[in-house]
């Protein structure tokens, strides 16, 4: 695939005089699934602001499905990017088929004066089966589970028919039960979307999908490593960008991170 959705050229940001992220480089294309890895405090979350049109760099270029920030309608193109974020500031007791509708009209409550039509309305039942919650359309957020609350924010990103999904820490807060089900409904993106391009930022390995592809590691505001996955996501990279040593493995397709004593000798 050549298509270019993320293209990050020498980029700078600085926040009140102060340097947040130097020298980033990156160039992410259509159907690849990418990891942010990297310490609390290295900048993940700014990357994410450039991918998720919300940030301009402070210098350098970044380019946005096409598109370079600062010569775009920034809302119209976050309507072609969806977002997962786990702090989703959701204040009323929506029912799951109304929080899904709200990713047709970007906006976190329902829009004032906008009805949906039958098709958006088959378009946000659709979403919600995808991601296995259909029992659970009419449950209001109040009542749901902090899986449920997960699957349900994929399912109103990808009702928008997105071409770039970002997801923003998405497994805080979930327990190991509910943490596996939200990674096999992204793994299962895979399957069905293709050409979706995804974006999941962590600082832990054990919270990868199966189905990433590539990675990037930042630390101090700078990428340590980046490429294909199996070559980034190593033992001597993430020992350096989280400045302590750690033992990275992977088995089944997941990864898991150790502190870095010596294995231990066979019998």
């Amino acid at each position: 695939m050549t298509d270019t959705v993320i293209e990050l050229s020498d980029v700078d940001f600085r926040r009140s005089g102060v340097e947040i992220l130097r020298g980033i480089t990156l160039t992410v294309r259509a159907g690849e699934r990418w990891a942010l890895l990297g310490p609390n405090g290295a900048g993940k979350s700014t990357i994410l602001g450039f991918c998720g049109a919300q940030t301009h760099p402070s210098s350098g270029t970044a380019h946005v499905l096409g598109h370079r920030l600062g010569r775009v309608d920034m809302q119209a193109l976050r309507h072609e990017i969806g977002h997962v974020n786990p702090r989703h500031p959701l204040g009323s007791a929506l029912t799951m088929r109304e929080v899904v509708l709200t990713g047709l009209t970007a906006t976190i409550e329902l829009a004032m004066r906008w009805e949906p039509t039958a098709a958006d309305l088959a378009s946000a039942d659709a979403a919600i089966d995808r991601v296995g919650l259909g029992h659970r359309r009419d449950a209001r957020w109040p009542t749901m589970s902090q899986g449920e609350r997960g699957r349900a924010l994929i399912a109103r990103a990808l009702v928008a028919a997105p071409r770039l999904l970002l997801l923003d820490e998405p497994t805080t807060g979930l327990d190991v039960a509910a943490r596996e089900q939200f990674l096999e409904t992204v793994d299962a993106l895979a399957e069905t979307d293709p050409e979706l391009t995804t974006i999941l930022v962590t600082h832990h390995l054990e919270e990868l999908p199966e189905s990433t592809t590539h990675a990037v590691v930042i630390a101090h505001g700078e990428i340590v490593a980046a490429g294909p996955v199996a070559e980034v996501v190593t033992t001597e990279v993430i020992s350096r960008a989280f400045e302590h040593p750690i033992r990275v493995s992977r088995a089944d397709g997941r990864w898991a991170a150790r502190a870095g004593r010596a294995a231990p000798r066979a019998a």
